[in-house]
């Protein structure tokens, strides 16, 4: 018995040291085959920095070959010579730099050598950085430098070579021994994994509690599944239920009790959802296709006990047991979510359509300040040409340019809203931006000079002149930047520097640099430089005036370019704004000929204004009529329908807002009505400047849109624009202005005759006596002139008044040249003027 038991234990004893013994033999001769797998590969490594340290001579001779090509050839190769030198000087940087040539560069020889060739290196690199007009004339003596300095090269890839054979035999034996020592202790670690595997009946005893205690765990998720708030929801492949937690009877108003066995469609899938639900179950059924299980969370429509559908957010996971595959459906009632989103979206709706009632209050309020707007600078340029003092037209100046500067904020604070709304659309033109830039130095160069700066502006690089783009947009931006830099710099200098380059889509992206040397930026508002309203501190303001809408708008038109604005500014120092946004370069057009604008007087139009606004009424009728137009008034689209049917007009001018009838109903009922005037010009003259508005203008049969407020410039310019195919008025009718028929009106012709011969008589003795050697220098001269121009103001003949007042100053003056420069204009004014008179 015992001698078995002894065999019994020889043969385990056997068993188990004869599988270790073969395991460490293989395992030694695995280490051996290590240990000389990485002697190789270290000697691979110490081979590769060798050949590292000989290719450092390579690149010197390389460089020094491209060098002496250089000297001999007529137009050396510049950018191949700095190549050469920039590898060659890259390899001793990593000689100087890389860690792994850190013990190298302790041997005294080679940091010698190192040192030196450095040096030179030192030495050439603003040789060969120089530039290209100057480098050649520079290469002999870098020859001399390149050809002292090969022998150093030539050591320092020597004693490296050197170092490293000697420390590669001494780190091959090293690594080696390492190695060895490596291989005996994974030996010792493999017999111990021997000896632990012996510990696999400890472990099988453990898992037999940890069975116990997966049981448990399962339990426990038994009891959170059921306290989960989401509705747990476990179904089988034929769609009956088999759990149902506390969760989903709250949420469903079912019992487990009742819920389970029952088919999950007909008990919480709505009718309009349930066919969907029976095909999915059918396919799953027969194919076995998942395309909702295991997808994520995705929202749905479920239904309660008592039929109210609501909705949920859905997912589906499945599992393999025993009994076979089910389904896990988690259901989260979002009802309250659903509708926080709804008045969300109820309170995005509110904040789009405020933001629209904000835009048409801006229209509304725009047309409502530009119309009595209009009256007023109107009426101050009919007052201009009174006879005013000195202080008086001083007042005049003022007035309007504050009219022109209330104007401006108001198109200021409609760009924005435009802006800020996505209405904001661009007109693209060809334009030169050089004639751009050069027109807006000229006209800031007087504020310049005021302030002691000088202003001035030029290329960097190949100029680009001609470009497609937004020329108003781009004016608009640099008037706001370059006239802040003016404004803020006092005995200084403000440069303007232009630059293109070439960018993708046949697109070139223009960047333009404003610096200045004022005063600066404080840093604590830079941030805040480009919002609206940001003017710095008190003490800023006071010195300078501004809205602060001006960077901000520039911003915004930036942005519409498809462009960026950045500024960088010291306190003290100055700023500098850098603008960039693409351009379409093209050629330069063909030459025009200037258009000539025929002075109005020659070219007499039938006009009629139909305006409900009395005092836009007088301002453009005076403006009409003092340039010899025969001006008809209407005060409502009605009235404006009912004469263009029975009258010809050369041109009318359409007011949009006005009672009984509109402006744009008024302008389709002339196009379509065919009378007398159905293809006559129609201009808007409107205040709403919003460019929708005006587009919807256009499409109403107008030809062109006027904005408020009106100038004599716009006006005339109007009127040789739009020349009409309506009769011409009645011989006679378009000489006489409205001021002289009102004037027959009121005192008859009978009386008037008399008065206008007796003009006449006295306008033909002035002249007569101005022929006759009267100085026309004299005082006496001035004060007839002066008196006659009165009465022909009177009569209504601007024409003559206007040269009649030449006449009058050139007296004043003093100067004789100018004076007689006067007579003949006014010869010829009178000779035009004297058949008017004569129709009476």
């Amino acid at each position: 018995m015992a001698g078995t038991k002894r065999r019994k234990m020889w043969l385990r004893l056997t068993a188990f040291v004869l599988p270790a013994l073969l395991g460490l033999a293989a395992i030694a001769f695995l280490a051996l085959n290590v240990s000389r797998d990485i002697t190789r590969l270290n000697s691979a490594s110490s081979d590769n920095i060798q050949w590292n340290l000989s290719q450092t001579e390579v690149e010197f001779l390389q460089f020094e070959l491209e060098l002496a090509q250089a000297l001999q050839g007529d137009s050396p190769d510049i950018r191949s010579l700095r190549r050469k030198f920039d590898i060659f000087f890259s390899r001793i940087r990593t000689l100087q730099q890389a860690s792994i040539y850190g013990e190298l560069r302790a041997v005294p020889k080679f940091a010698a050598n190192l040192a030196t060739v450095a040096a030179f290196l030192d030495r050439a690199v603003p040789v060969i950085d120089s530039d290209e007009a100057a480098l050649p004339s520079l290469l002999p003596a870098l020859e001399q430098k390149t050809r002292a300095v090969r022998p150093d090269v030539r050591r320092l890839s020597v004693s490296g070579l050197n170092y490293f054979a000697v420390e590669s035999d001494f780190r091959r034996e090293a690594f080696s021994g390492t190695l060895l020592h490596l291989a005996i202790a994974i030996a010792a670690l493999v017999a111990a994994l021997a000896v632990l595997a012996c510990y696999l009946a400890v472990l099988n005893a453990q898992n037999v509690r940890r069975r116990t205690q997966v049981i448990e765990a399962s339990e426990r998720m038994n009891i959170v599944t059921s306290t989960s708030l989401d509705a747990v929801v476990v179904a089988d492949t034929l769609g009956r239920i088999t759990d149902f937690n506390a969760a989903a009877e709250q949420i469903f108003g079912y019992s487990a009790k009742d819920a389970v066995g029952c088919d999950l469609g007909e008990l919480i899938v709505p009718e309009h959802h349930r066919a969907a639900h029976q095909a999915g179950m059918a396919r799953l059924r027969e194919t076995g296709e998942k395309r909702v299980v295991g997808s994520g969370r995705f929202k749905l429509e479920a239904k309660r006990a008592n039929g109210e559908v609501f909705p949920v957010e859905l997912a589906i996971q499945s599992a393999d047991t025993k009994e076979g595959e089910i389904f896990i459906a988690f259901l989260r009632d979002i009802s309250s979510q659903v509708q926080a989103e709804a008045e969300l979206v109820l309170a995005r709706d509110r904040a789009m359509a405020g933001e629209k009632a904000k835009t048409d209050f801006l229209a509304t309020m725009s047309h409502e300040i530009r119309t009595p707007l209009n009256g007023l600078l109107g009426n101050l340029t009919l007052l201009e040409e009174t006879r005013l003092s000195t202080r008086q037209s001083r007042y005049i100046r003022n007035m309007q340019t504050s009219g022109k500067l209330l104007m401006s904020h108001i198109s200021d604070v409609l760009d924005i809203t435009k802006f800020d709304a996505g209405k904001l659309r661009l007109h693209t033109v060809d334009m030169n931006i050089s004639t751009l830039l050069k027109d807006i130095v000229d006209s800031l160069s007087g504020a310049a000079a005021g302030n002691g700066s000088t202003l001035e502006w030029g290329w960097t690089g190949t100029p680009l002149n001609w470009v497609h783009a937004d020329r108003d947009r781009i004016q608009h931006i640099l008037m706001n930047i370059v006239g802040n830099a003016v404004k803020f710099t006092k005995d200084g200098r403000i440069s303007i520097t232009t630059q293109a380059s070439a960018a993708e889509e046949g697109k070139t992206i223009l960047r333009i640099s404003v610096r200045d040397t004022g005063i600066g930026i404080d840093p604590g508002l830079l941030p805040q430089i480009f919002d609206d309203f940001a003017t710095g501190d008190s003490s800023y303001d006071r010195e300078v005036g501004g809205t602060g809408l001006g960077l901000g708008i520039a911003q915004r038109f930036v942005k519409a370019l498809g462009g960026r604005i950045t500024v960088e500014s010291t306190p003290g120092e100055g700023s500098v704004f850098n603008v960039s946004f693409p351009v379409q370069a093209i050629a330069e057009p063909e030459p025009k000929g200037e258009a000539r604008f025929d002075a109005p007087a020659r070219k007499q139009a039938n006009v009629l204004l139909v305006e409900d606004n009395e005092i836009n009424r007088h301002v453009a009728r005076e403006m009409l009529t003092a340039q010899g137009h025969f001006v008809t008034e209407a005060h409502n689209g009605r009235e404006a329908v009912e004469m263009a049917e029975e009258t010809g007009f050369d041109l009318i001018l359409m007011d949009i807002s006005m009672p009984v009838m509109d402006g744009r109903s008024a302008a389709r009922a002339i196009r379509t009505s065919g009378g007398a005037s159905a293809r006559a010009p129609i201009i808007a003259v409107t205040a709403n400047a919003m460019a929708e508005e005006q587009e919807a203008f256009l499409k109403d049969g107008m030809n062109d849109v006027l904005t408020k407020p009106l100038t004599r410039e716009g006006l005339l310019q109007l009127i040789a624009d739009h020349p009409s195919p309506a009769p011409p008025a009645p011989e006679g009718a378009a000489l006489r202005s409205q001021q002289l028929v009102e004037l027959e009106e009121t005192v008859g012709a009978v009386a008037l005759k008399p008065l206008l011969n007796r003009f006449a008589a006295e306008m033909e003795a002035f002249l007569k006596s101005l022929e006759n050697g009267q100085d026309l220098a004299a005082n006496e001269t001035a004060v007839e002139a002066h008196r006659i121009a009165g009465s022909a103001a009177t009569f209504g003949l601007p024409e003559l008044r206007s040269a009649l007042i030449r006449l009058e100053k050139a007296a004043l003056s003093q100067e004789r040249q100018a004076a007689e420069d006067a007579l003949s204009p006014l010869r010829n004014t009178w000779t035009s003027t004297k058949p008017v008179l004569n129709l009476f």
